[in-house]
């Protein structure tokens, strides 16, 4: 808010009107009214909940139309200027509003809190840029949206992501308690103004979000703002806030309890199912594991169609120019064949394998298949995994004449026969091998 209402007086006909359209603005932007979040909410099953579930209650934010833009704000807006119009006709008596106030920045704190810890956890255990798979370093620089590129370059130094999230988490554990909600908004307010901003400058999907959790940020900390421009920029003798709240209701003397039974589901069970899903099952990747010891890059050495032979060329459309074998099961195929980019920006916990787009989002240069495989038969089944290219399969029989060659034949979606022949690339990885050495020690690759 703008005008901050002098506590302990009687507020200014300017500062009543301002805080009742925030305080409607805001009430509508965190309280759940419309059917997406009760869908969500009796979809959990309790006895076996999973941080995915609690991650999706902790994004909230209210939709109207579509999700995540700027019209549902204009309609938030819309509807607080027709309630405060409203109030302000009805009620005429009333010189302050300092219990609501109290008790709208103790709704915000809270909502805050689990916005930024819900990602804060996906980030200490860093789930949400893993490192690079194989394909992604053997795709072209140029290949790579902005905001495939941002992520990736997040993923390879999973230490700084893990701090990122530490700063969350902090930031959003300072907001449970009212006397530390200031120094939480000094850290939230440029850690999370630097995601929004990171969104609008790589082209990603969580400006909107990201934003909605600053404006949170910004009004909890005009309630201390003028004071500390008084005490810190002035160095002016400066009083703290004179409104104590009173709890005499019944239900009031059991907000510990509840307190206590909030943080423990929303920071305690939801940070130790995030740790279980890191150890377990990344969300970001497939999880059914490829064929046993193929996982590599693959020079393809002789392709052919139809038995016509096709020389290695970068400019070929249907020549391939290498494979990749994922260890899980991801074959990706390089070759000069335009890709149709998929694009996800925002985050998603997909439970499906074939839902995690993670891999193929914001790329082109190489194709992506799932696949299955017979082993009586040595036949693998492929599927482009790229939704605008989800038509495109092949059918290929495999055998590996020893342990870095692959000989594939079969037949595509076309009915044009297949045939590769595939030798493994002894290739090191500087991300792969510092991890293992450490990155102060000296690497040859």
């Amino acid at each position: 808010m703008s005008n901050q209402p002098n506590v302990g007086s009687t507020w200014s006909n300017l500062e009543k009107n301002t805080f009742r359209f925030f305080s409607i603005f805001f009430f509508i932007q965190v309280l759940p009214f419309d059917s997406r979040f009760f869908q969500q909410l009796v979809s959990v099953d309790l006895f076996s909940i999973s941080y995915r579930d609690i991650f999706y209650l902790s994004r909230y934010s209210p939709s109207f139309v579509g999700h995540d833009n700027l019209i549902n704000w204009i309609i938030v807006g819309v509807l607080a200027g027709i309630g405060a119009i409203i109030w302000t006709k009805v009620d005429t008596t009333s010189t302050d509003y300092n219990k609501l106030y109290y008790w709208l920045r103790v709704l915000l704190r809270y909502r805050l809190a689990i916005g930024l810890i819900a990602y804060g956890f996906i980030k200490l255990f860093p789930l949400q840029a893993p490192l690079p798979s194989i394909s992604n370093l053997n795709t072209n620089y140029g290949d790579f949206t902005a905001w495939k590129l941002f992520s990736l370059g997040l993923g390879v130094v999973p230490n700084y992501q893990s701090f990122l999230g530490l700063v969350e988490i902090v930031g959003g554990l300072l907001l449970f308690n009212r006397k530390t909600t200031t120094i939480a908004t000094l850290i939230i307010i440029p850690f999370t103004g630097n995601v929004f901003v990171s969104n609008i400058a790589y082209e990603g999907g969580e400006y909107i979000y990201s934003f909605y959790l600053v404006s949170i940020a910004l009004f909890l900390f005009a309630y201390d703002a003028r004071r500390l421009f008084s005490l810190v920029s002035l160095e002016l003798p400066t009083a703290p806030h004179s409104f104590q709240p009173v709890f005499s209701e019944q239900w009031q003397k059991a907000r510990l309890t509840i307190k206590t039974t909030f943080i423990f589901f929303f920071v305690i069970l939801y940070g130790y199912k995030t740790y279980a899903g890191y150890k377990e099952s990344p969300y970001q990747f497939p999880k059914k594991a490829g064929l046993p010891q193929a996982e590599g890059i693959y020079n393809v050495s002789v392709f052919s169609v139809n038995d016509s032979i096709l020389p290695y060329s970068k400019t070929d459309s249907t020549r391939w120019q290498d494979v990749v074998f994922e260890k899980w099961n991801t074959i990706s195929i390089r070759s000069n064949r335009p890709v149709k980019i998929a694009h996800t920006k925002t985050e998603e916990i997909f439970q499906n394998d074939s839902d995690r787009s993670y891999e193929y989002a914001g790329s082109q240069g190489r194709h992506y298949y799932s696949y299955e495989w017979d082993t009586s038969n040595n036949v693998l089944h492929l599927k482009n995994r790229n939704p605008n290219h989800s038509n495109e399969s092949l059918t290929l029989h495999f055998t590996q004449p020893n342990d870095s060659t692959f000989v594939l034949k079969g037949i595509n979606e076309k009915r044009d026969s297949v045939y590769a022949v595939l030798n493994k690339i002894n290739k090191k990885y500087l991300t792969f091998e510092a991890q293992k050495t450490g990155r102060r020690r000296g690497l040859k690759l």
